[in-house]
């Protein structure tokens, strides 16, 4: 496996951050990284995303930035001249993909089939982002398409919350390297003072004490 997604297994967890400000870009890499993940995925899904990735890369360079919700070439380049270090997308676009390689960045599109994934596989990848996991059939649908896909591993994402993300942070299928819990900060809140980052802080802590974990969880901060 490429040596980024590697590091990012060390981290327990891997936030999914959606800023509408770059402003806040700063302060919340800072907060990241003082809670022990130096590690965020900020989604192409604002405008602010591109000058947010640029701001935690420069006043971060320990930290593993990378780019989400990317759906072309442009937004991936973007990504990366900005300072992104791997690339996560919620289809499996081959021109993407390739653009990716060819540039030798790490790139986790999303399927959902196996016909998808056969499509992956073709593609050279070994690592997939599962989407959207809870509606697609959760941890036993990614061990029923696991079965014949030996070479592959998941990152589950959609549909896991406070409620069900306890299942995944138990379930140390080596199959399942990643899972996504959606965490909405209030627009005034800090980081430290919101009741569900915390939540996903301590989840990081609680995985730290686990002597092998598969499993990256997405937390998605927003503001």
């Amino acid at each position: 496996m490429n040596q980024i997604l590697e590091q990012l297994g060390t981290y327990g967890i891997v936030p999914v951050v959606v800023l509408q400000d770059a402003a806040k870009a700063e302060p919340l890499a800072e907060a990241l990284c003082k809670g022990g993940l130096a590690c965020a995925e900020v989604t192409f899904r604002t405008d602010a995303a591109e000058e947010s990735i640029r701001i935690m890369s420069e006043k971060f360079p320990e930290m593993l930035v990378g780019a989400g919700t990317v759906l072309t070439i442009e937004q991936a380049d973007c990504a990366v001249k900005a300072g992104a270090k791997f690339i996560v997308s919620p289809g499996l676009n081959p021109e993407v993909v390739k653009w990716c390689q060819a540039h030798e960045v790490p790139v986790i599109p999303g399927i959902v089939t196996p016909t998808e994934m056969e499509q992956a596989i073709g593609l050279g990848l070994t690592m997939v982002k599962f989407f959207p996991a809870e509606p697609a059939g959760g941890i036993n649908m990614i061990k029923a398409m696991a079965a014949p896909y030996t070479q592959m591993k998941f990152m589950p994402t959609g549909g896991i919350n406070a409620k069900n993300l306890e299942e995944y942070l138990s379930c140390f299928y080596p199959k399942i390297i990643g899972a996504n819990t959606h965490i909405h900060i209030q627009k005034k809140a800090e980081p430290g003072s919101n009741a569900e980052f915390c939540f996903l802080l301590q989840r990081k802590r609680e995985l730290d004490n686990f002597s092998n974990s598969y499993i990256i969880n997405n937390g998605n901060y927003q503001r």
